[in-house]
């Protein structure tokens, strides 16, 4: 069956609490998993170490669904966690492919979280097969665990086997690792993806994908993992390992800013809501409008709406009400089921937008099935005229680091000029933000550079050899799987 996401999706979130002494980590990595629940809705998990012994329960399912309280209850308590939030990229949607990963082996037992995706990860998976490994996901992160795994047996720490597999592994990871003593967080040399640490009065550390679940649960955020480091967590205190810094040219995910990361997150120093502010401006400029109101589509748009209305001096008005007790719906075997979950998940309001000019504020146009569907409502609402304006370049080629964008063939942008789109999803004008704007957004941002490659095909990484991104595939062939080509239940774009 196939899904109606209606949006882009970012791989997964992270979260690590380590805790000098015993106490109920479970529900502070509970309440981070909360907070982080916009990185990935298909599956979430939960990994204690109770000194030394590691417990762990997942499944499918939001995270108020799948922890319970009486799951909750059953971990008891420990010194730290590791909690994971997952929309698959890469790998089957089933119970199997949700993290955290727990290893055993050796020297002990071991849990692994992880966001992002391995570009080299189908040569890993192949020689490690050949060498007897057996595998039971199809997830990159169950590569990332038999690489560590590996170096471990044959080196005196988990910290130094991390440090070791950073230098076969290849991509966008951000990792959080728990052994029975220690709690270790990594960020790929790149810095594709978000990762930072923060302590809570009591002395609890916490790292999490995003500020915001460090707020969530009542820690001050300290600093953002730089690219390449490997942090550890012990009772001894906080260690930095630097091996990999500088390694390789930043390339930080330009769509954590515009899309992924939630507004009251800061990410390498600079907040999201500003920078989406910021988009809106820059929009304003290169794209001016004679209209009457700005209004955004919820949620990534109002934030880049604010930022257009204040720039062009054009009033500001909440054009649209989502319903927030929507979730993933599914796709209907008739166009026009189709377009009643757009108009139960999005309402304009008549009396913002009936007989004006509009200017209508959104993210992204992947398909432009759903941007069609969104106009028309604001015209049905009465609107006079609808003029676009996103909040990114438009998309032509696929991601290969974790966000979920697809092959060219079902890229609008990639067959039809701007004109041509407009009139395809009806809007009288349309504008986008442009690739030399969109690297300004990040303005105070700490980040030595940005992936754009979805943009403009320049991909700080070597592509996936096989790896045709097809949203819209639904049997997987066995070769296939082997060669990491997206095998989950996919999903209809924007």
């Amino acid at each position: 069956m196939i899904t109606d996401s209606e949006k882009l999706h970012e791989e997964c979130g992270v979260f690590g609490v380590f805790s000098k002494g015993t106490v109920n980590v479970a529900s502070t990595v509970y309440y981070g998993l909360f907070s982080l629940q916009h990185r990935g809705q298909e599956g979430c998990g939960i990994a204690v170490n109770d000194r030394g012994v590691i417990h762990s329960y997942k499944d499918l399912g939001l995270v108020n669904d799948v922890f319970t309280t009486n799951v909750l209850n059953s971990f008891g308590e420990g010194n730290m966690a590791v909690g994971h939030v997952r929309y698959g990229t890469t790998g089957t949607n089933d119970r199997n492919n949700v993290q955290p990963i727990v290893v055993n082996h050796v020297k002990g037992r071991m849990a692994l979280a992880h966001n992002g995706n391995l570009v080299n990860s189908a040569q890993l998976r192949e020689q490690l097969e050949l060498e007897g490994s057996i595998f039971h996901t199809t997830s990159d992160t169950e590569v990332i665990s038999y690489v560590i795994t590996k170096e471990r047996i044959n080196c005196p720490s988990i910290e130094e086997a991390v440090n070791r597999a950073m230098y076969k592994i290849d991509g966008a990871y951000s990792l959080i690792v728990l052994s029975p003593a220690k709690l270790i967080a990594a960020r790929d040399p790149r810095g594709f993806r978000p990762l930072c640490y923060g302590v809570t009065e009591d002395g609890r550390y916490i790292v999490a994908s995003e500020s915001c679940a460090l707020d969530a649960v009542g820690a001050k955020l300290i600093r953002d993992i730089r690219p390449g480091e490997i942090v550890v967590f012990n009772k001894e205190g906080i260690r930095s390992i630097e091996d990999h810094c500088g390694t390789k040219n930043g390339a930080m995910c330009i769509f954590e800013y515009i899309y992924f990361a939630r507004p009251d997150s800061k990410i390498d120093g600079c907040n999201v809501h500003k920078a989406r502010v910021r988009a809106g401006e820059l929009l304003a400029k290169s794209h001016p409008a004679e209209a009457d109101i700005v209004i955004g589509v919820p949620d990534s748009g109002l934030d880049a709406a604010i930022g257009y209305a204040r720039e062009s001096g054009i009033p500001y008005g909440i054009g649209f009400i989502k319903n927030k007790y929507i979730g993933r719906t599914f796709i209907s075997p008739d166009q026009l089921s189709r377009e009643d979950k757009v108009k139960i998940k999005l309402n304009p309001i008549s009396e913002v937008v009936k007989g004006k000019r509009v200017v209508m504020i959104d993210d992204s146009i992947v398909r432009g099935t759903t941007s069609e569907r969104i106009v028309r409502l604001v015209r049905e609402a009465g609107a006079k005229e609808v003029h676009v304006r996103i909040s990114a370049p438009p998309f032509v080629s696929p991601c290969y680091y974790g966000v979920d964008i697809d092959s060219k063939e079902n890229l609008i942008a990639c067959k039809h000029s701007v004109d041509e789109i407009a009139r395809i999803i009806g809007a009288d004008s349309l504008g986008y933000l442009s690739r030399e704007d969109v690297t300004k957004i990040a303005d105070g941002s700490s980040c030595t550079g940005f992936c754009c490659a979805c943009f403009d095909e320049k991909y700080p990484t070597s592509i996936p050899v096989g790896n045709n991104k097809n949203k819209f595939e639904q049997v997987i062939p066995e070769e296939k799987m082997k060669t990491k080509e997206k095998g989950d239940v996919n999903e209809e774009l924007q």
